[in-house]
């Protein structure tokens, strides 16, 4: 039986290296490259073709989303395994829209990974148990799963962004090229979903969160 072929993406060596290591301990798997960033993984996936590709979120440059993006575009046969840090549903959420088919999280089980890439390679989905049981609690706690950080656009994740990093409405605006009143728009809508009263709390909840609007 033919091994299935593995791009590993993520810039931390020592993560790349032991993936690799356990993945080609298995006689099902054999990595054929390793990339530290996005646009790396992309040139790699263009050039090689793998049949999966496990690709990080958190990539430096271009991150793991917009690369994902570009594989399912330049590669559309490699299928896409998102892995993260990240435990909240949001994330794996946006991974999928953009082409992965499957996502686990760095607290999975190495017979986990495996399995997800057992049935990425058989055409079908996997979300990790962890994700899964999370989205589990929010139901059963009547959490709105669309309300919240999971109803945050791509572009109000960006505002948040910048917000995080000090800059002003007129700052944003002049960045992004769009008007200061759309930018006090998505200001005003991103309060209303996370259910904040003012600025000044926005500001708290970025500061105290633990996700990295950043990617």
């Amino acid at each position: 039986m033919d091994k299935i072929t593995i791009l590993i993406a993520d810039d931390h060596t020592l993560v790349r290296e032991t993936w690799s290591f356990i993945l080609n301990t298995d006689p099902r798997f054999q990595v054929i490259a390793e990339s530290g960033s996005g646009e790396e993984a992309v040139e790699l996936a263009k050039q090689l073709r793998p049949q999966i590709v496990i690709m990080d979120i958190n990539l430096p440059g271009m991150n793991g989303i917009e690369a994902t993006s570009l594989i399912r575009k330049f590669s559309p046969g490699s299928r896409i395994l998102g892995v993260s840090l990240h435990t909240q549903p949001t994330y794996a959420r946006k991974m999928m829209q953009k082409g992965a088919m499957g996502y686990v999280t760095k607290n999975s089980s190495r017979e986990e990974m495996f399995k997800a890439i057992l049935e990425l390679q058989a055409g079908r989905k996997y979300i990790c148990d962890e994700i899964k049981n999370i989205l589990s609690e929010q139901v059963t706690s009547g959490e709105d799963q669309q309300g919240g950080l999971n109803s945050l656009s791509q572009r109000e994740i960006e505002i948040i962004t910048f917000i995080k990093k000090g800059n002003s409405s007129k700052e944003i605006a002049d960045t992004l090229n769009i008007s200061v009143k759309t930018v006090e728009v998505h200001r005003y809508n991103i309060l209303k979903k996370l259910n904040l009263k003012n600025a000044a709390a926005l500001v708290n909840f970025i500061n105290n969160s633990q996700l990295d609007f950043e990617n």
